[in-house]
């Protein structure tokens, strides 16, 4: 059975990922200050875990990282790596009156514990293993007088991917959760201290996270399907990442799908015969296995509109009027873009319509957002489009177009490994 070692998994997000991992039959590592890791091994059985062991301890403590170093020799190579233990700062005193004690244990345990529970735990990592590093959207956006929080989130996506350019054998992801309904800010709303309009009034889909959302993107962060992610970041929000309006986002009242709901999931051909005839046949050779019988499905539709040439802020266009048009409510839409230029089109030709098409799918992910539309894309290599690995990237496509993935709206990942997509 795989294996793998969550950080700060006695509540919150690490607790829901925790018993997801369990549910799927792994083995559970389960690290936590908190004397509450104690009781979870317990819930992991039952939930299906193949094991459970739970570690309290510091991991800003160098000694008992050692200690956790030696006691891993002992126990199952680890798959997958979970770095999402974690503070912030609620004093609200700014920085520049802080003090060195104050600021410096918020550096160690978000920015400097998982680089050396890294280092502790790489004589045990299995040759592909993934890591998963839990950041936030702080780490995209300052947040004033939350003390080091932006800064030591930002310094775990660079990191991240550092990471991931250093060990290329290993599969480097992170996880930027958006406004997550943990037990802390539960408290707050029924306390009457949060209103939720308040919370989600910069969030386009109208509503809070579950902590079980999280968990989903953290369990299939870990799984091997998901090593064509590496070094790039999952912003799970809602689409607060990418929204700009100054106007309060309205409150969502639907009901989001469960997790489990089977997913129904079509192709929006282009008019590029290989790219659509490679689509069609691994959609149509996959959907076998993911067959629901009766009830409730998600309703998906994967995109090749963009990868048939020609303008590509029109493509992109043609093919969320098209979505929009045929899907009232409640369904996503992923598109594929090519991520380096067609034969003939200078590469800062491309790179600008890129810009520009990416800032497109963000602006509809915002108006769709109150309807319960979704939409992602992901830049892709030729031979991602047409070749052989099309099947191996429907994992993928299917996380994104799920229900697992519902709070994730407006991203575009690129996953082509190409040095042009990145700088032009």
């Amino acid at each position: 059975m795989p294996a793998v070692l969550i950080t700060g998994a006695a509540s919150g997000i690490g607790r829901a990922a925790a018993l997801q991992f369990a549910h799927q039959g792994w083995d559970c590592l389960l690290v936590d200050i908190s004397p509450a890791i104690a009781a979870l091994p317990a819930h992991c059985l039952e939930q299906g875990a193949a094991s459970a062991q739970a570690f309290a301890l510091d991991l800003t403590d160098a000694q008992a990282l050692a200690q956790l170093g030696c006691q891993l020799a002992e126990l199952p190579a680890l798959d997958a790596l979970v770095n999402n233990a974690g503070i912030s700062d609620s004093s609200g005193r700014p920085l520049a009156e802080q003090a060195p004690a104050q600021w410096q244990r918020l550096l160690r345990l978000n920015l400097q514990a998982p680089q050396a529970l890294f280092d502790t735990c790489l004589p045990r990592l299995k040759p592909d293993a993934r890591i998963v590093n839990v950041s936030s959207g702080a780490g995209h956006k300052a947040i004033p007088w939350r003390g080091l929080y932006s800064p030591s989130k930002a310094g775990l996506i660079a990191w991240s991917h550092s990471l991931a350019q250093r060990y290329p054998e290993l599969g480097v992801t992170t996880l930027c959760p958006g406004f997550v309904r943990t037990e802390l800010v539960q408290g707050l709303m029924d306390a009457g201290r949060l209103a939720l309009a308040d919370a989600v009034a910069k969030i386009p889909l109208g509503r809070l996270a579950e902590p079980e959302e999280m968990a989903a993107a953290l369990v299939f962060l870990a799984q091997p399907q998901a090593r064509v992610l590496s070094g790039q970041v999952l912003s799970v929000d809602g689409g607060s990442g990418i929204y700009g309006g100054s106007s309060r986002c309205a409150l969502s009242t639907a009901v989001p799908a469960a997790l489990h709901t089977p997913l129904h999931l079509q192709l929006q051909a282009g008019s590029n015969a290989a790219c659509d005839g490679a689509w069609l046949q691994a959609l149509q050779a996959d959907a076998p296995a993911h067959a629901a019988a009766t009830g409730e499905r998600c309703q998906g539709v994967v995109s090749t509109q963009a990868l048939a040439g020609g303008d590509l802020l029109e493509a992109v266009l043609s093919a969320g009027q098209q979505f929009a048009a045929a899907h009232a409510r409640d369904a996503s839409l992923l598109l594929l873009l090519p991520a380096g230029a067609p034969h003939g089109v200078p590469a800062w030709q491309h790179q600008t319509a890129l810009a520009a098409a990416r800032m497109l799918v963000a602006t509809l992910a915002c108006e769709w957002a109150t309807q319960g539309l979704r939409i992602n894309t992901l830049l892709l290599s030729p031979e991602q489009a047409t070749g052989a690995t099309v099947a191996q990237l429907l994992p993928l496509v299917r996380f994104l177009t799920g229900a697992r993935a519902q709070f994730v709206t407006g991203q575009s990942l690129d996953i082509s490994g190409t040095k042009e997509s990145h700088h032009g």
